[in-house]
This record gives structure tokens, sequence and C-alpha cells, in this order.
């Protein structure tokens, strides 16, 4: 490529990968806007395992790390031409001769290298830009300078290893004067930089930070965008350019290559306001006006495409977001094909063509989606094969709130349940314990027993995960109704082993109490065992003796729980009304408090903390006791405990009271 060297001799990138330099990294300064900034990350998809470390190939930064390297390369060329006889070895004198030749050697080789001198002064200047605990002013000063000695250069030096590092710190740390100049001198060049191993970070710095010339770069890209795709070093530049940088119509250039030849013939002139008004629309404003043969044309182009990338599933781009926005605008032309058994056909030959590589498209948005109309479209067939797909990723897909829209529209829609049942929710109840930790993971739990529910579910969540039922009344049998109902019943069992096992813990944590209420109240099957388990630290001392533990009815949320299980449901602001669920019996649980916490410890909870919960117990007794339960209740609360709680500050006293009174007086 005129006017770009590359190094004559490739070397491994220290500290490119390793954890010491991300740890490095992470300890500067927040000195400027762009240190300052969260990092963004492309999402990950469910079929890659999370490392370690946390980070991911496209996170690790290029420019740190030192040129030890080079060095200890330089000095390995020159140990293979230099013969050192035993004697010599053996002599510390002959040794430390022999050293200084090696200096010597290294230098001369050193000093032969093109623009040599330039980067000997320009790592003497960023050895001090690059420094961890310096003020920025003095910083920015020593990037002035480091941009003096490259300025006109920088095409000459950028494929070099060191000197990439030089150029991403000026970007990093430097001004916008500074990042714009360094954009302007390597126009014309980015295709070549984006596959080059060390530029390539180069590169998607200068697509974040300078938005100016991100159109401008992009353009450069256009005609080879699915070659990039599909080149190992390029492949993380254009997708991060498309998933966190471009706006819309700098993303309708990186898509148009997949429109074919004969959308790029017939554009209007790139840049244009027109064009950019029309490249918003996507696919769909390029085929507006089509008709016939040329439709078809335009059509099969994007197939075409979709079909070489999907063939390539080794290559990593099948990841990309932008494959999958290319395949949802497919799948979406395809939709508004007039001929019915010509939409048939077409999203048979494509969904046959990226059936085996679907697990890798449910991260993003478009992907999910795209995989979503797969299964409210395909056969009992193709559903069982998606079934297969996705199976091995189903906990990591209950985590990823694009990946499990996915999995609540495979519940939505599939009528063998038995399926459903084995490969889905099976999975998703044996990982309940993990599942608790993260918001996703609640929601995955609370769409077998409630799902939709506006208690868990925003609209705007309720309204994505809609989007697919105007064709589920098509494509499925079965009633909405009787599917969530067979759904619960075979997430029942599964879940209540959950709270048996692990409910007293998870109730200790606000997300998780809210995943065992739902579960006690909604699930199917005997309930008797997970009350016990519920039940069972209520009956510890109160309060706690361990100040690092407190008792369950001291924090908010757990207290909460067990008042909502003594009322048998929810509290519903439109009737003003708590809405019982058929599905448990407060009444068992409340003869099952009176045995198992005992009259000690519901005294000493009605003085503390817990006066709301022992109201709710005595209204369920009162109302659904049986005679000897009120009768043995009402002996727990004589005279002298009534008027010490009228002394007390307790909240909810006044409650308790009242329905003290009231049991008292039936």
């Amino acid at each position: 490529m005129p006017g770009l060297q590359s190094t004559s001799k490739k070397r491994p990138a220290v500290s490119q990968g390793g954890s010491k330099s991300k740890k490095q990294h992470s300890e500067n300064p927040p000195l400027t806007k762009f240190a300052e900034e969260k990092v963004q990350k492309r999402s990950r998809p469910v079929t890659q395992p999370i490392p370690a470390s946390g980070l991911s190939e496209h996170d690790e930064d290029e420019d740190e790390g030192d040129f030890d390297d080079e060095e200890a390369d330089d000095q390995e060329i020159v140990a293979d031409e230099m013969i050192v006889d035993d004697a010599s070895s053996k002599d510390p004198n002959a040794a430390r001769e022999s050293h200084k030749v090696q200096r010597v050697l290294q230098e001369q080789r050193r000093a032969a290298k093109p623009h040599s001198q330039l980067l000997a002064d320009a790592k003497r200047i960023w050895s001090l830009a690059r420094q961890k605990s310096i003020p920025s002013a003095e910083r920015l000063k020593h990037v002035k300078d480091l941009m003096r000695v490259i300025q006109g250069k920088v095409k000459d030096i950028v494929l070099k290893h060191d000197a990439s590092r030089i150029i991403q710190t000026v970007v990093k740390y430097g001004g916008q004067k500074e990042r714009d100049q360094v954009a302007m001198e390597l126009k014309g060049h980015y295709k070549a930089l984006a596959q080059s191993k060390y530029s390539k970070f180069l590169v998607t710095k200068l697509i974040k930070l300078c938005p100016a010339h991100r159109a401008s770069i992009l353009l450069e890209f256009q005609s080879h965008v699915l070659r990039l795709l599909l080149h190992r070093e390029a492949s993380a530049v254009l997708a991060d350019s498309f998933e966190l940088y471009a706006n819309a119509y700098e993303r309708s250039i990186l898509l148009r290559d997949f429109y074919g030849k004969e959308v790029a013939l017939f554009s209007q002139t790139q840049g244009s306001e027109p064009e950019k008004a029309n490249a918003k629309k996507g696919f769909h404003g390029v085929l507006e006006g089509l008709e016939g043969e040329r439709r078809k044309r335009v059509m099969a182009a994007l197939k075409e495409n979709l079909t070489t990338i999907f063939n390539n599933s080794d290559k990593g781009a099948i990841t990309h977001a932008i494959v999958h926005r290319a395949l949802w605008e497919y799948l979406s032309a395809v939709n508004n094909t007039e001929d019915e058994s010509e939409r048939e056909k077409l999203r048979k030959e494509i969904f046959e063509s990226c059936q085996d590589v679907l697990a890798e498209m449910v991260h993003t948005k478009d992907g999910s989606r795209a995989v979503r109309e797969f299964i409210v479209y395909g056969t009992a067939k193709d559903r069982k094969q998606i079934i297969k797909i996705i199976k091995p990723h189903v906990e990591r897909m209950c985590t990823d709130d694009e990946a499990q829209l996915v999995l609540f529209t495979a519940l939505d829609v599939i009528d063998d349940t038995k399926l459903t049942a084995k490969s889905l929710v099976s999975d998703i109840t044996t990982h309940a314990p993990t599942l608790i930790n993260t918001p996703q993971g609640r929601r995955a739990l609370f769409y077998l027993l409630v799902p939709r529910s506006r208690r868990h579910f925003t609209p705007a969540q309720i309204a994505i995960i809609s989007e697919t039922d105007s064709v589920r009344s098509k494509t499925s049998k079965k009633s909405a109704d009787v599917r969530e109902g067979e759904i619960r019943a075979a997430a029942s069992e599964g879940l209540l082993k959950f709270v048996e096992d692990n409910g007293a813990e998870a109730a200790r944590d606000t997300g998780g109490s809210l995943v065992v209420l739902e579960i006690m109240l909604y699930a199917d099957g005997d309930k008797s065992s997970a009350i016990q388990s519920l039940l069972q630290p209520l009956a510890s001392i109160y309060p706690s003796e361990d100040t690092s533990k407190l008792h369950p009815i001291d924090l908010p949320h757990t207290s909460r729980m067990y008042k909502s299980l003594f009322q048998g449901g929810h509290f519903s602001h439109s009737s003003k009304s708590v809405i019982r669920s058929p599905s448990f019996s407060p009444s068992a649980f409340a003869s099952a408090f009176m045995s198992i916490v005992g009259k000690d410890v519901t005294l000493s909870m009605a003085e503390g903390e817990g006066a709301f919960v022992v109201a709710e117990f005595l209204q369920r007794i009162k109302e659904e006791g049986s005679t000897e339960e009120k009768r043995t209740v009402k002996g727990w609360f004589g005279e002298d405990i009534v008027e010490r709680m009228k002394k007390s500050e307790t909240k909810g006293k006044n409650v308790l009271l009242e329905k003290i009174n009231e049991l008292s007086s039936r």
C-alpha cells in the first residue's frame, strides 16, 4: 500500500492480552474524558464462555506495555550471528567485551531501520506521556510534543508494532485537534490498517473519538465489508463500529454491501442528503419502488451474502450485530412479499442456511428478533431443531436481556410442552440458585409462573414479548392459558425443591424474596416442605444474637414476603384489596407458623419489627383458623402483653392491637 510500511518481522505484542497490562490500564488515573468514561463493550454471544478475567479479546488495549519484546528480538538475532567460545564464556572480562559488541551491533541494526531517529525521539517522549501518575496538563504537553515529532509521518510508521502504540497514545490522551490530525493523515489507508494486527486498535479508537471523520472512515470499507467481516483482525473493527459507535446513516454505509452490487451501482451519490434520508430506512428504503425481477434480484443478493457469512461460521462474523441486522431486514422483506407460497419458500431457505448457528445470534436485538421469527413461523420440526440448538446455552440465555426473549417466545408458541419442559424448563429450574442473583435471571424464573406480570415486567418489555402474538394465533393450536398452565405445572416441582433447599437463604436477598414469594403463591403441588423450610429461620431467637446476621423479620423485604404469604396473595392498587392465589393456602401457612415458630418468638417479634407480620397472622387465624387455634393464639396475648405493647413505640402496634382486640372479641 503506498505510503505505508510494514514491519519486516512480526513480533508478539507485549502485554497485549495479559492480565498484567489490563491491571496497569485500570490503575491509570482519570485524566481525560476518554479515560473517565465507561468502556463500551459489544454484547457477548451466549455460546462463548466468560473468561475468568472478565475480559474479551476486543477489550484488550494495545497501547499499554513496553518494547522489551523488540529489544529481545534484536538481541536474539545478534546472538545467532556471534560466536562465543567456551573460554570466553568462563572469562568475565571476555563476556563483558562480548556484550559490548552485541550492544554495538544492536544499535547499528536499529539505526538501519526506516525512520529510526524519528522512532527514537518519539519513544523518548512517549515514555513520558504514558506515565501513570502525572497531571493531565503535563500529559497533554507531552502529547503535543509527541505530535510535533510524528506529524506528517503517521502513515509511514503506523503499521509498526511499537509506533502503533505511540499513535494510540496521542489519540487516547490528546485533544480533538491532535486526533483529527491523525485521522486526516491516515485518510485513504483505513482498510489496510483495519487488517493489521496492531493498527486495528488505532482504527477503532479513531472511529470512536473522531465523529467528524467516522463516516469517511467507514466509506473506505465499502465494497469490502463482507471480506473484512471474515478477516481475523478487521472483523472486530467493523463489529465495534456498527454496534457501539455508528449512527443510523453510518450503519447504513456498512450494511449496503450486503444488498449486492446492483444496489451499490444504482444508489444515489454517497453523502447527499436524499441518500442519507433513504439510507436510514435500511433495506426497506432500498426496496421502495422496486418490483418484479429487480426486487427478486436484490433480495437474492442479500440472501446470498448472508449465506456466505453463515457458511463461514468459523470466522466469527456470525456473532456480530451487523449480520443480525441484515438477516432481520431480509426476514422483514420476506414478510412483505405478497405471494404467500413465495414467503414460505424464502423463509424456509434462509432458515435452512442458518439453523445450525442460531445460538450465535440470540444476544443482540436484531438476532433475537430473527430467531423468534423462525420460532413463531416454523413447523413443529423446525421448532424442535431450534430447541436442540439453544438447549446447551439455556443458563446463559436466561441472564441475557435479548437472548431470554427467545426462551419466552419458545414457551409462548410451542404446543409440545413436553418438549419445552424437558429441554428448557428443567434447565431453567435447575439453575434457579444462580439465576436469582440477577434481574434477568429472576425474570426467566417469573416467566415460568407469572408470564408478563406487571409486577415483574415493564410495559415496554411486555410489548416486545407480545410482538409475536399475532403470528402465534395462526401457527399455534393450543390456547395461551392451557399452555401457560402446563409450563407452570412442569416448573413447579423443581422450583418448590429450590425453595425447600435454598428458599430461606434466598429470601434474605431483596430479589430472591420476590422469587420465593411467587413460587409459594403460584407453583402447583404440595408446599408443606417448602413452608417448613421458610418458617424454620423465624423460630430462631429474636432479636438475633449474631449481630452480623439479622433475624429474617428484621429484613424489610423478607418481612414483606411473610406478610404476603399470610395474606395469600398480592395487594391490588386498582381494587384496593388482596387478590388471593388459588394455588396457596394462607391458613395452612398460619397453622404451620403456630407449630414451628411458637408463642415466645411470636411475642418477641410482635414487640419488635414484626408487628405487621404478626398482625396478618392474627387476621388469618381469626378468619380461617380452627376453634382450637383461635383459643390457643388468644391465650398468647394476655392482658399483660397487651398493656406492655400499648406503652411501646413499635411500628405497627396500633394495627396489631386492633387485630388482638378483634380476635379476643370473637
